[in-house]
């Protein structure tokens, strides 16, 4: 029931994001353009790669790739990562997802970032170029691409990550190497990640300069709060985010980065035993949208039951009132990209006009889909995001 997508500009704003197979490594990534038909002349973003195409631009900030060990085995294989016998690399970026998936939908999107102008670096940009991204606004220099390692869990054995972003061109990005004025010209949806500004104190600086610059311009602001305890401690998060948030209009989350970054606790809610209190969610996005003044409060709910099978549903939360997706049984193939996906969606469903249970199943359905493909990217049709929410969702062969 819901109308067809149509997206003609978004930004983004992110740092690194990967889980799968046992190592990443990272870089930064720059802007891509792509454009639709909702109204929309442009997008930026500050995460990772963005799809885009016409008159719209998405920009994004993205230091990510990866290092995969994968001793003689299958992408994906569950392999205890202290001990592998070969490597191998492919380039993941923060909000990759969100970006490729947005080109997907035909979707106008940019990316900007900061990379290396030696080899690996223009591999990050290559990949985002596969996926119809516009990599103009890359800022290049600096010395290394940030690298994390990650072991894939299964099972009751959790999936592990390992940062090693220091030192990074996109780390030790400097305010001057961005003109937001030429950045966000012609754009209208702006979106970032907590990850950014978790990097360093200056790259803090920077989000909240881009975000204010973007509300001066008339450009809707996202931000995913993304919290990483192993990249700032919840103080840290907490002083910063609340700086930054004072110009997000819609916010997205998932179940612990509000208690985490904000003090803001679901009542009745178990994370680690998977038990969620979904009503619990209503008070958490009411008292954040109180306290910032979000238009709407997007929450993903994840009931892990283990690192191999989740419940996946979500929220959104606008004009006073909740509306919950349905609740899908997901059986993981490769989870990282899960919430950009969700991201991806929401901003997409909103700038098409989408009413909110609508916008709320088209991100849930869409992040459940990336749930089963192997990489960062969600290399999955708005039709078949269409299709599952409204039901088919049984996997039968399409012949």
């Amino acid at each position: 029931g819901a109308p067809g997508l149509t997206l003609s500009g978004c930004a983004f704003l992110g740092s690194v994001t990967a889980v799968q197979g046992s190592a990443v490594v990272g870089g930064m990534v720059g802007n891509a353009d792509k454009s639709g038909a909702c109204g929309l002349t442009r997008c930026l973003s500050t995460d990772a790669g963005v799809g885009l195409t016409g008159n719209a631009k998405h920009y994004v900030f993205v230091e990510s790739g990866r290092l995969t060990a994968l001793p003689q085995m299958q992408p994906g294989a569950a392999v205890r990562g202290y001990l592998p016998t070969g490597l191998r690399w492919t380039t993941e970026l923060d909000a990759a997802a969100l970006a490729s998936l947005e080109s997907n939908f035909g979707a106008d999107a940019a990316f900007v970032s900061k990379l290396p102008a030696h080899e690996i670096g223009q591999s990050a940009v290559n990949a985002l170029r596969k996926f119809g991204v516009d990599t103009s606004l890359i800022v290049r220099g600096g010395e290394r691409v940030g690298i994390y390692f990650c072991e894939k869990g299964a099972s009751q054995r959790p999936s592990k990550v390992i940062y090693d972003r220091a030192g990074s061109a996109f780390q030790k990005a400097a305010a001057s190497d961005f003109d937001w004025g030429r950045i966000f010209a012609g754009a209208d949806w702006f979106h970032f990640t907590g990850i950014t500004p978790a990097l360093s104190p200056e790259l803090a600086a920077i989000v909240e300069t881009a975000a204010i610059e973007a509300k001066k311009r008339g450009v809707k602001v996202s931000c995913d709060l993304n919290f990483r305890k192993k990249l700032w401690s919840r103080e840290q998060a907490r002083e910063a985010m609340s700086r930054i948030c004072k110009n997000v209009d819609v916010c997205i989350a998932n179940e612990e980065d509000a208690a985490d970054v904000f003090g803001i606790s679901a009542e009745g809610s178990d994370i680690e035993s998977g038990k969620l209190n979904a009503e619990g969610y209503v008070s958490v996005a009411r008292q954040l949208a109180e306290k910032f003044g979000f238009e709407a409060v997007a929450i993903t709910l994840r009931e892990s039951l283990s690192a191999s099978d989740n419940n996946w549903s979500g929220m959104l939360y606008t004009e006073g009132k909740a509306h919950f997706a349905r609740k899908y049984a997901v059986h993981i193939v490769d989870r990282v990209g899960g919430g950009d996906s969700f991201g991806a969606g929401l901003i997409s469903a909103m700038c098409s006009g989408y009413a909110p249970q609508d916008a709320v199943e088209f991100a849930v359905a869409a992040s459940c889909l990336k749930h089963s493909v192997e990489g960062d990217f969600n290399m999955v049709s708005a039709d078949e995001v269409k299709a599952l929410a409204a039901g088919s969702g049984s996997g039968r062969v399409q012949r």
